[in-house]
């Protein structure tokens, strides 16, 4: 009797350990090998999903795959430092394809620069080397394109710690109106303060009308990095946190979650990538995981919500 319950127990036990066993599958798949990106971003075109984010020293890298969870390494890098402002620290890419371009938008030497690309590969080359902002640090720049075709610049400046502002463009999608020049969101909850202050990496949607912004807050070197929202009605217009942030923060073992970036998968739902500790212990290299996102109405209102149970992409073998 006391050896059935014995093996019941231990059944029981791989059988909760394979329930769980989708949040780290280079623990589950011999010989796996995790995305090593941090900040990273996800674009789908023409049915090929592509990943960019920080990781190399001379620039950018970028991966693809078909299905979101087996990723291949381009060879050469779809952006070099020889073809770019700056000479170290590329991090925070994210890019979009607009009249037959792709930009991306990406900082360098702590400044916000864009480049221009005829394919998601790359060479993405800056036309003029110099940031986007002189004069100032700005860093995490991320391009949203309103309904009538506006687009707007979210990005960190650095005269209150770290702060998200925005700023309308010029119709080439790298000039910024320097009139108008907005704050968003700073430092202002209590899950935010463990050190030092920073609101950072945002990145906008839009539903029902509404503006929807992840963010990040606390240093990215923390354990206590998390991802938060804030809503607006307006762009220009006042920004709110949710009272119960964060959306996402040390889910499952992950340590270090934040600077997500959300995309449509094949299927058009909505999901969102962000980056982790390498562990418990390391920060580095950070790695890339994926999450569903989605609204669901509280009290007659569409919020946001991320599910806490991820996906850890790998390389193809």
């Amino acid at each position: 009797m006391k050896k059935d319950w014995y093996l019941l127990c231990i059944c029981m036990f791989f059988i909760i350990l394979s329930c769980n066993g989708t949040d780290k599958p280079e623990e589950t798949i011999p010989g796996a090998v995790p995305v090593r990106l941090a900040d990273p971003f996800i674009m789908l075109h023409d049915d090929v999903y592509y990943a960019y984010g920080t990781n190399a020293d001379d620039g950018i890298e970028v991966y693809t795959s078909d299905d979101l969870k087996e990723w291949g390494k381009a060879p050469e890098l779809a952006l070099h430092k020889d073809n770019s402002y700056g000479d170290k620290w590329f991090w925070a890419p994210e890019v979009y394809y607009v009249n037959g371009k792709f930009y991306m938008y990406y900082s360098a030497d702590e400044h916000m620069c864009v480049a221009v690309a005829d394919s998601p590969f790359g060479p993405f080359r800056q036309l003029v080397q110099k940031p986007m902002l002189e004069g100032e640090k700005t860093i995490d720049n991320s391009l949203f394109i309103d309904d009538d075709g506006t687009p707007y610049l979210f990005f960190d400046r650095f005269n209150d710690g770290l702060n998200i502002w925005v700023a309308e463009l010029e119709d080439d999608l790298m000039t910024i109106k320097t009139e108008t020049l907005h704050p968003c969101i700073h430092v202002s909850q209590e899950w935010e303060q463990v050190w030092p202050r920073v609101n950072e990496g945002a990145f906008v949607v839009k539903h029902n009308g509404v503006y929807y912004m992840t963010y990040s807050a606390n240093s990215y070197e923390s354990q206590f990095y998390g991802i938060g929202c804030a809503t607006a009605t307006e762009i220009f217009g006042e920004w709110t946190k949710y009272p119960d942030n964060p959306l996402l923060q040390k889910p499952g073992k992950l340590v270090g979650v934040g600077h997500s970036a959300m995309f449509r998968d094949k299927q058009g739902d909505l999901q969102i990538v962000f980056h982790a500790h390498n562990d418990e212990v390391n920060i580095h290299p950070r790695k890339m995981y994926i999450a569903k996102a989605g609204f669901k109405k509280v009290e007659g209102v569409d919020k946001l919500y991320i599910e806490e149970q991820y996906e850890t992409p790998v390389l193809r073998k």
